[in-house]
């Protein structure tokens, strides 16, 4: 029981440090153009990311807990030697101020602690889970955030070429708000729910472990024998994401905001739309996808037509190495936190 709760305790310290690393996603655009104080833009991000938790279902958090390995083959430690794998990444780049992807640092994590306990690369869902919903994904979504942000962006500057600077800024800067409100709802709808599914996957290997059995009657409601997410803990994670995220991320802010590119309202509005667009679809399908790769990229094609060079490429090539290098060192990590875990007999 002593080590359910130690899981539960890290799963939503995960969730939590995923709301203030990932407050960068939707809030940067809108602080950067100052259509918003951070303050104002910080309470908007909580708000929705935690509607978008609530509403946008589970499919996701399904993903998570059964889509990627073989859930017969986890364990308790395994499930925490995840979690604790993930967290470092998200803190370490939150401390160098890089964007980097809360949810391929998980499911790298889940990999290599699930290699570690097995030993057999047959555990890992490849064929229906990893590729289809991971790789592929983190292929294709940061072209298609790039794509289209740079396609929204062509039109609007096609359609309002003949309009004033000042009457362009003063409409987008209304209509940036609804922008940011949409991509925070849409980054509460994918993100919150990974937590929801390792905390579902912490419960069904307890479950089936036993380890659940002596409790008492009213607290009955932590057993689950399906892969099935509960709306307790729906709400938890929806939650502890929303306080995290009302924390701020201000070193990612700093890089997404304005290291990049300088920004506009009606660039952060095309970027934002873009991104969201492109996260609801992927909600929608149970991919878990990184928010961080789209709103980047969706950042970058808005500022790629404003004009090539006003792009930082050389601050872009230091967040591209970051999401080349997460699934590897998180699975790395969970890899070796797993074999210590396994050699120390602890669990």
């Amino acid at each position: 029981m002593t080590l359910l709760l130690l899981v539960l305790l890290a799963a939503l310290a995960f969730e939590f440090i995923n709301g203030f690393h990932d407050t960068a996603n939707s809030i940067a655009t809108v602080v950067s153009t100052k259509v918003l104080t951070p303050r104002q833009a910080i309470l908007m991000a909580a708000t929705v990311d935690l509607a978008g938790a609530l509403i946008m279902g589970t499919s996701v958090a399904k993903t998570i807990g059964a889509g990627l390995v073989d859930v017969s083959a986890i364990t308790m430690p395994a499930v925490l030697c995840a979690l604790l794998a993930a967290v470092f990444w998200n803190l370490l780049t939150w401390w160098l101020g890089l964007p980097s992807s809360s949810s391929h640092g998980l499911i790298g994590g889940l990999c290599g602690a699930a290699l570690a306990l097995s030993g057999d690369w047959h555990v890992l869902h490849w064929g229906d889970g990893l590729w289809p919903k991971v790789v592929m994904p983190m292929l294709l979504a940061p072209v298609a955030g790039f794509g289209i942000a740079a396609v929204v962006m062509w039109l609007l500057y096609l359609v309002l070429r003949r309009a004033r600077p000042q009457f362009v800024n003063t409409v987008f800067g209304k209509l940036q708000v609804v922008s940011a409100a949409w991509m925070g709802f849409s980054h509460g709808s994918n993100d919150a729910q990974k937590g929801m599914g390792i905390v579902t996957l912490a419960l069904f290997t307890a479950s089936g472990a036993g380890v659940l059995d002596a409790l008492p009657p009213w607290l009955s409601f932590l057993r689950t024998d399906r892969m099935e997410v509960h709306t307790w803990v729906v709400v938890l994670c929806g939650v502890t994401m929303a306080c995290g995220t009302a924390m701020g991320g201000w070193r990612i802010i700093k890089t997404m905001g304005h290291k990049m590119v300088k920004l506009q309202p009606i660039n952060g509005f095309a970027a934002e739309t873009s991104a969201a667009a492109v996260i609801i679809s992927a909600s929608h399908f149970g991919v878990p996808l990184s928010t961080t790769h789209v709103i980047s990229t969706s950042i970058m094609g808005v500022g790629s037509v404003k004009r090539f060079s006003a792009v930082k490429w050389g601050i872009v090539g230091r967040i591209v190495w970051a999401w080349v290098l997460t699934i590897p060192i998180t699975g790395t990590l969970g890899y070796l936190i797993c074999r210590a875990v396994l050699a120390l007999n602890i669990g």
